[in-house]
């Protein structure tokens, strides 16, 4: 079956007798019970809900796995990943090691920070675009278990690690490899079908797709990861509420056509920018003048609608991101509308201070435009851009109280 059609039909209510076309929402806390002795398969929504599974074995299949889980933020889906990770095999003595890819989403960034390391877990920085700096990385012994966590292409600097390789370095040393498929979605990347032990999803993106809902997603064929998730999700009470999960099931429906459109829209967006004698350097894998081009193409099916962009002016960015009357000043991407934002003031302010004073996080430029583009005509996305790449003229909204210029990290 095409991908598209996978996307597009599903079972959307297993087992149910009136054979409904769209998943019913199972609004409701509690199930009756038959016996007061044992539970049938749903007792509690926190612990399992129709709705939810139907999402979830839809999530599984989509990205080759065989166990799925929603939950209630990309954010909420990284920490159950990586406190299950270091729950298996390991002891309060011997946490292990996580290698982490030197660009990666702030919020991230600020859990590794300051919720895992403090666990006790070494947590080391790498440029996973390095095939061999990943190899000495992996080399170097730890007392516990070993785990990669990469984002490819990475936000926002639109990275790309070859996912089978950094798979085959991690298992030849006894450690796994988490991929966060965010930027690409699994219509046009699925990392586990290329090595990776586990893949995660903000589904407030490319899953929901309409800027409506706000979750995460996790999948996985490791039957003991998998118990391990299952647990802290129960346990903790962070899986995705059932309208949630009935609004992710509508987005996976036209998933397939709207990240086909926006790659596409993307892709005449970031050869205009190449173009433009104002922007002194575009990052976006669809450009055969991009680092990671050839390697994207051999193992994703397309470049996805994320590009950033510099323009060696930290000013003029900022009244580039204010001039602009389609694109809408926002954090987060993957939805139907463009967003435009400056990272180092939004998306990856949260950086703690002292993870890129120590090195452990690339710094990003003051000057870096983040573009996610949506499904507007592409013609008059850059008429848009157009007019505010003329000159740095005045800029229409005053920066945020507190916010200079340059870029400031922040602990919020």
């Amino acid at each position: 079956m095409h991908i598209d059609t996978r996307f597009a039909r599903f079972d959307a209510a297993p087992g149910d007798p009136c054979r409904p076309t769209s998943t019913p929402i199972y609004q409701t806390a509690t199930f009756e019970q038959e016996s007061a002795l044992e539970f049938g398969r749903f007792d509690y929504t926190r612990s399992g809900n129709p709705t939810r599974t139907v999402l979830e074995d839809k999530l599984a299949a989509l990205e080759g796995g065989r166990f799925g889980f929603a939950l209630a933020s990309g954010m909420a889906a990284l920490s159950t990943l990586l406190r299950a990770a270091f729950s298996l095999g390991g002891s309060p003595a011997a946490r292990g090691s996580l290698i982490v890819g030197s660009d990666l989403y702030g919020g991230t960034t600020r859990l590794i920070e300051r919720l895992v390391a403090p666990l006790g877990v070494a947590v080391v920085s790498v440029d996973t675009t390095d095939l061999q700096a990943v190899r000495e990385t992996l080399a170097k012994p730890s007392p516990g278990p070993t785990w990669v966590l990469i984002e490819s292409p990475s936000n926002p600097l639109l990275r790309v690690s070859d996912i089978p390789a950094i798979a085959e370095l991690a298992h030849a040393c006894g450690a796994r490899l988490a991929v966060d498929n965010t930027a690409l979605s699994p219509y046009l990347q699925n990392p586990l079908t290329l090595g990776a032990d586990v893949v995660a999803h903000s589904g407030t993106k490319h899953l929901g797709g309409h800027g409506d809902v706000t979750a995460g997603a996790l999948v996985t064929s490791d039957e003991e990861l998998a118990e391990a998730i299952g647990f802290l999700q129960n346990a903790e009470g962070t899986a995705l509420a059932p309208f949630d999960s009935w609004l992710l099931l509508r987005g996976l429906k036209t998933l397939a056509v709207r990240v086909a459109q926006e790659a596409r829209n993307a892709q005449e967006v970031a050869e205009f920018l190449e173009r433009h004698p104002a922007v002194s350097k575009v990052h976006y894998p669809g450009l055969p003048s991009h680092d990671g081009h050839d390697l994207l193409e051999r193992q994703a099916r397309g470049a996805g609608q994320l590009l950033s962009f510099e323009t060696r002016d930290a000013v003029f960015s900022q009244a580039i991101c204010e001039s602009t009357r389609l694109f809408t000043i926002a954090v987060s991407f993957g939805s139907t509308h463009s967003t435009i934002s400056l990272p180092c003031k939004m998306s990856h302010a949260s950086v703690p201070d002292q993870a890129i004073e120590q090195g452990r996080i690339s710094p990003l430029p003051a000057d870096l435009v983040r573009l996610s583009i949506g499904l507007e005509n592409p013609a008059d996305l850059i008429e848009d851009l157009k007019q505010a790449l003329v000159s740095p003229a005045k800029v229409h909204r005053p920066a945020p109280h507190g916010q200079g210029l340059h870029c400031r990290l922040s602990e919020s």
